[in-house]
């Protein structure tokens, strides 16, 4: 019953995200919305709304250490395993201009939440603080793309282009939103409940499932969108589209969260799980700033690294390492 309840959660947090994002572009082309725009926030923001109503869910239900673990696990998973099977479909290359500031933000804001994590508490105040951040960044990317018309104004826009399709009239739009929206609620429902059984029959602790299960189901939908976009040849919108996802979970998803139920931070996630999501954004780096392709070969060697990350977390590993840094 547990695994049907995932299963179902994952579907209905699959399918509700799609309809929920595409509905939410017809709307904002109803009201004329610059396409720069729905590609900063409305698609960003959309594919992220499964970890977030994950998260969020969690933590109501007094369950932070899934809650945090989605959001860590699942930028992990985003870089290693997503970006790693979508080299493995078509080599990435994408454009030095068009992922680098955004790749840099990134790997700013990853660091930042790593060392948060350290301090075992990620409160309302901090979540406010990321949710401005977010608008900030927002904000000046923006500006900076609807005054130069820089390449990554057309690659948000192309984003935006790849979630249209229903016709933008509100009587088909907005119910087809509502509809969307429920599912994704209920899918993250159904998934956190079904986890929290699953870790407590196999005797693991909840942030385990959080960092695994959960993280992966909840990146099925970056994983849809970055393997279509390889398989096109549009190695671009595959890197961008994983660094905004990254980007959204912690300011958006972590911020948002917190802000409305302060999160507690196990001692593994603080110090051994925080730190691979730091090194994933690392070895990412050299992507980000130069331009360099993701070969299959890299690729491969990607999903080798997520699967011995999550031996490494059923293995115990965590644990030793607590105890060396203790």
């Amino acid at each position: 019953m547990d695994i049907f309840s995932v299963l179902a959660g994952l579907a209905l947090l699959f399918l509700g995200g799609e309809v929920l994002v595409r509905a939410a572009v017809a709307i904002a082309g109803r009201f004329n919305v610059s396409q720069i725009i729905v590609g900063l926030t409305i698609v960003a923001f959309g594919t992220s709304a499964p970890e977030f109503t994950v998260s969020l869910n969690a933590a109501l239900v007094g369950q932070p250490d899934i809650a945090v673990g989605n959001v860590v696990g699942s930028n992990i998973a985003n870089i290693l395993l997503v970006l790693g099977i979508t080299a493995l479909i078509q080599p990435l290359r994408p454009e030095r201009q068009l992922v680098v500031r955004d790749g840099l933000f990134m790997f700013a804001v990853t660091v930042a939440m790593a060392a948060l994590c350290l301090t075992g508490m990620i409160g309302s105040l901090q979540g406010a603080l990321f949710i401005a951040l977010l608008g900030v960044y927002i904000g000046i990317c923006y500006w900076v793309e609807s005054t130069n018309r820089s390449p990554v104004a057309a690659r948000h826009e192309t984003e935006a282009d790849e979630y249209a399709g229903l016709p933008p009239r509100l009587l088909v739009a907005f119910p087809l939103f509502l509809a969307g929206l429920a599912g994704v609620v209920l899918g993250a429902d159904l998934l956190v409940s079904g986890a929290s059984s699953i870790a407590r029959a196999l005797g693991v602790a909840e942030a385990v499932i959080g960092l695994s299960l959960v993280a992966v189901g909840t990146s099925l939908p970056e994983l849809a969108v970055s393997a279509v976009a390889a398989y096109r040849g549009r190695g671009d919108i595959a890197v961008g589209n994983i660094i905004g996802s990254n980007i959204a979970n912690i300011l958006l998803i972590i911020g948002g969260t917190a802000l409305i139920e302060p999160l507690t931070v196990t001692r593994q996630i603080a110090a051994y799980d925080a730190w691979i999501m730091v090194l994933a954004a690392l070895v990412l780096l050299p992507v980000m700033v130069t331009g360099r392709m993701i070969s299959r070969s890299e690729g491969a060697v990607f999903v080798i690294f997520f699967a011995l990350y999550i031996a490494s977390l059923y293995l115990g590993l965590p644990a030793y390492v607590i105890a060396l840094t203790a």
